[in-house]
């Protein structure tokens, strides 16, 4: 048996100072009195005698609480066994262009679940979902990076960020061009050395990026050949896939006034130079992607990468054990209180 936050026994020393106080003034009460024989076989009664005892429970009903705080518990599978095991840094582009529908199946309906992020989150779950042991991460970045979720072996966890992972509303002028603001702008650079910082200090060897964009970045801190030359000097490798079709007009899912969904039509750019440029550089690969089939094959390739054996310790489930002692506890605190308002005349 374990204990989740040992360091809540610290309030057991107050706690163990009371009962010696409580156990000295018990044996100092009394008087001097030489004619024994005279006093009553029961002076203090039964009243006396359970008020004494007040107290004691008192202490024993908080000594519980506290360990009950402390969370003892056991695990239900604990093992330190080897896992195949790689670092990886998801690093989504949520800018506008990503709201494109240019990933839509050939006779589907253009909707929210076809657009390019949406068909994006999908497989990229499916992705996680085979990688099991692996650490991986999600970087997002669109006018600026962030840090959606940091290297972690919770899978599930990680795939409700993702889930969560949206786009801020484009607005387009009457031509059908993206008007500039923070979510018409793409900064692959920061979103490249931000996946970076989350991967410095990981424990497996191989560390790789899987940078998804429509590789056009036109705002930013860290330029994207300077991400790539740390990426570079760090040893990872990064696994570029450029989203989206050569068409000129493409649709795109967007807000009208009244915040209704529409398609509109707008001029978008492909820039595969980029990101071919990045993925040569740091040892990587990159992977073209102009609908939902050559995502997947892109995803299942990376899929295949080479992986570090590392000792690993497995907790899958723990077996609390603090529920009985807060149930005691709460009783024996609840029997001190009646007790000693009893014994006080407190109550009928």
């Amino acid at each position: 048996m374990s204990l989740a936050n040992p360091w809540m026994l610290l309030f057991l020393a107050p706690l163990a100072f009371a009962a010696w106080r409580l156990l000295r003034r018990g044996r100092r009460a009394g008087i001097r009195f030489s004619a024994v024989s005279r006093l009553p076989a029961d002076a203090g009664g039964l009243r006396a005698r359970v008020a004494a005892l007040a107290p004691f429970m008192l202490v024993a009903a908080l000594a519980l609480l506290v360990f009950a705080a402390a969370r003892p518990r056991t695990p239900l599978a604990h093992e330190r066994r080897s896992v195949d095991a790689i670092a990886i840094a998801m690093t989504v582009d949520v800018s506008g262009s990503m709201d494109a529908l240019d990933l839509t199946p050939k006779g589907e309906r253009f909707s929210p679940d076809t657009t390019r992020l949406a068909v994006v989150k999908k497989l990229f779950a499916q992705f996680v979902e085979r990688r099991p042991d692996d650490l991986i991460g999600l970087v997002t970045f669109g006018g600026y990076a962030a840090t959606r979720s940091p290297l972690t072996a919770d899978h599930e966890a990680l795939l409700k960020v993702l889930k969560g992972v949206e786009i801020p509303s484009v607005a387009f002028d009457e031509q059908g061009r993206a008007i500039a603001g923070d979510e018409a702008m793409t900064a692959v650079g920061d979103g490249l050395a931000t996946a970076l910082a989350r991967l410095k200090d990981a424990k497996p060897k191989s560390k790789i990026v899987i940078l998804l964009s429509d590789g056009v970045s036109n705002t930013g801190a860290v330029e994207p050949d300077e991400a790539a030359a740390a990426a570079t000097k760090m040893g990872v490798k990064v696994y570029a896939i450029g989203v989206g079709t050569r068409a000129r007009r493409t649709p795109i899912l967007v807000r009208d006034f009244f915040g209704r969904r529409t398609v509109q039509y707008a001029d978008m750019t492909f820039d595969e130079r980029q990101l071919r440029s990045i993925a040569a550089k740091t040892g990587g690969t990159y992977f073209a992607v102009d609908d939902r089939d050559s995502l997947e094959k892109a995803l299942e390739e990376i899929d295949k990468l080479e992986t570090t054996r590392i000792e690993a310790d497995a907790y899958d489930r723990w077996n609390e054990h603090f529920a009985p002692f807060l149930l005691l506890g709460a009783l024996l605190a609840f029997a001190a209180v009646t007790v000693s308002m009893a014994s006080a005349r407190r109550i009928a």
